[in-house]
């Protein structure tokens, strides 16, 4: 299972998420950085353990966008066996 570690300190706009998100993840070069192409993405990646410091830095720097994306990200994360996230 691979281990990635995002720390939310350091987005600022949602290009800035989904840019990272992209990089950690190793997504398609068509990924269009919009919440069900994330959701899609994420149901279908394989083993891997996401740990995501300071996740309440994304709805105090991009509001309803921030709620959103954590929802999508703990959605992926029911759905998928195979995705774990955690939070710090």
């Amino acid at each position: 299972m691979r281990e990635l570690l995002l720390d939310a300190e350091a987005f600022y706009t949602r290009a800035q998420v989904h840019e990272m998100l992209a990089r950690t993840f190793g997504f398609p070069e068509d990924y269009d950085g919009t919440l069900d192409a994330l959701y899609d993405q994420l149901c279908t990646c394989p083993p891997t353990r996401l740990t995501l410091r300071h996740a309440e830095l994304l709805v105090d720097t991009l509001g309803n966008y921030g709620e959103f994306l954590l929802r999508v990200i703990a959605g992926a994360a029911s759905e998928n066996g195979d995705f774990l996230l955690n939070f710090e």
